[in-house]
């Protein structure tokens, strides 16, 4: 099995799970308790998914949220999704990214997800 992904959904290493999906924690987390929703499928391409697991990974998202404020307090969220290298996609199966945020995590958090191109970053100037 090469892909990482699906070897810890046949491991069951994961911190929720549906019948179309599972949560994991993200292996290099940007902030205390980053974690992942995947599909069981293993489908690299996120806009590949059938409806059924696209709900999964939707509505695992939020029992993910509230494991995650339980446990981390976080001030806030950012969701995120890359869909091919270009978009910085590493492992090819598909994934949404639930990143808890914090105030003072970072010295400007606003633009959110924006700051994946810094130089249009700062749209508010």
């Amino acid at each position: 099995m090469t892909c990482p992904f699906c070897k810890l959904i046949v491991e069951g290493t994961w911190l929720c799970e549906t019948t179309h999906a599972v949560a994991i924690a993200d292996a290099f987390p940007l902030t205390p308790g980053h974690s992942l929703v995947l599909p069981r499928r293993h489908e690299p391409d996120f806009f590949a998914l059938d409806a059924d697991e696209r709900d999964a990974v939707f509505a695992l998202a939020w029992e993910l949220k509230r494991i995650l404020v339980e446990r981390h307090q976080p001030d806030g969220f950012n969701l995120g999704v890359n869909v091919g290298a270009a978009a910085g996609q590493t492992v090819g199966h598909a994934h949404l990214h639930v990143i808890p945020r914090y105030c003072g995590d970072v010295r400007e958090p606003r633009g959110g997800i924006r700051w994946i191109v810094p130089d249009k970053a700062r749209y508010w100037r």
